[in-house]
């Protein structure tokens, strides 16, 4: 794992000092209550959370895939739903720097480094999933404008947000489909309806919700890029820096409940000893640290494999597998290692144990990264 420069240890330092100092005194209330954490936004956008993939000439930071999976590290071992807050944003702004006009650059991406823009992205539908080739949501030309339709589901941070970078097919006939599709940004208006929340196990207080288009008129000029066709290419390039933001966020998760455990253990006695002296105990501990720090250089691994400016598919697929499954696990873990008391709202590792199964599903299911991991392997490895 190659050292971040001086800057970018700083940024992270810094994020360690919000989350200990501000988030994790705090989250229980909006946990419990699942209220957006306004508080926690505002302080996150001055700081520039939100602009840490836009470029400096646009007012970003443009650090580092491998400082900004530590940052979301960090922000996931507070609270999960605070990595999530930037996570559609931060694809959207690389999607812009990487494929954007001048015009949609200069445009979006000023207003999105501070926070004062917030995107997110729109890419799964209610019966679609994982299975993007099979979107519905289709926009049509009509002169200088698309009429979009469709639907599109689970969009974090959906009331929130001013900008979608909504996949959809701008060419029904094309085959295969994918050769059909294009990244159009869209901003709220005449034609979208934004659904309440989809009330959710854990990633609470960040809202996920149900898009519906109907008929809905945006300019031609707002094809990502500016030429129809590319989207499915743009977005899987997008979504090379989203699975590597899942899997850093399930690493803050299994951290955050490694560090439960790890006290814990220490502090409980039974039979006249601390407990994680009692073998049973003592492996949980022992495999947990080790899921933990493989997942996390899993992670760096796909970070450094994508600022090398290579293709980083496989190693971005195998860090979201590992690492959302290693969460799990350790989350599950901790409660063990906590007895009873795991099982308490009391504790954090509850909150850790209902929010890691998120990165197991979100960023394309593990079944689908399953896939995209066999079929890269074989492809760099064939006969």
């Amino acid at each position: 794992m190659t050292p971040l420069p001086d800057h970018e240890r700083e940024m992270v330092a810094l994020t360690a000092d919000f989350v200990d100092r501000r988030v994790r005194p705090r989250v229980a209330e909006f946990e419990a209550e699942d209220r957006y954490p306004q508080a926690f936004i505002e302080e996150m956008k001055s700081l520039g959370f939100f602009g840490l993939l836009v470029p400096e000439e646009h007012g970003g930071s443009a650090v580092s895939t491998a400082c900004f999976a530590r940052v979301t590290e960090e922000l996931a071992r507070g609270w999960m739903s605070l990595a999530g807050a930037i996570g559609g944003h931060s694809v959207i702004s690389y999607l812009l720097a990487t494929f954007g006009t001048e015009e949609q650059r200069s445009t979006y991406l000023p207003r999105m480094a501070d926070g004062g823009l917030r995107a997110t992205m729109a890419l799964t539908e209610p019966g679609g999933g994982s299975d993007l080739q099979a979107m519905r949501t289709h926009a049509d030309r009509v002169g200088e404008e698309y009429e979009v339709s469709g639907s599109k589901t689970w969009i974090s941070n959906a009331q929130h947000s001013q900008l979608f970078g909504l996949l959809c097919r701008t060419d029904r006939d094309a085959a295969p489909p994918h050769a059909g599709m294009s990244v159009l940004l869209v901003e709220p208006g005449a034609g979208l309806t934004v659904s309440e929340k989809i009330p959710k196990l854990g990633y609470r207080g960040v809202e996920a919700c149900e898009l519906t288009f109907e008929a809905m008129r945006v300019p031609a000029g707002a094809v990502l890029g500016g030429e129809p066709g590319r989207g499915w290419a743009q977005m899987m390039r997008g979504l090379e820096i989203g699975r590597v933001q899942v899997a850093a966020r399930a690493v803050g998760v299994a951290q955050a409940a490694l560090a439960a455990a790890t006290r814990y253990a220490q502090e409980r006695e039974s039979f006249g000893k601390p407990i994680w002296k009692h073998q049973s105990v003592g492996n949980l501990i022992a495999d947990m640290a080790t899921k933990v720090q493989a997942a996390r250089l899993l992670t760096a691994d796909a970070a450094e494999k994508l600022d090398s400016g290579v293709r980083a598919d496989l190693e971005a697929g195998m860090a979201k597998l590992f690492a959302s499954e290693a969460a799990m696990q350790v989350a599950l873990d901790a409660m063990r290692v906590h007895g009873g008391y795991g099982y308490s709202k009391e504790f954090d590792v509850e909150r850790y144990f209902r929010d890691a199964p998120l990165m197991i599903l979100g960023e394309g299911t593990n079944e689908i990264q399953r896939n995209v991991i066999a079929a890269q392997w074989i492809a760099r490895h064939a006969l």
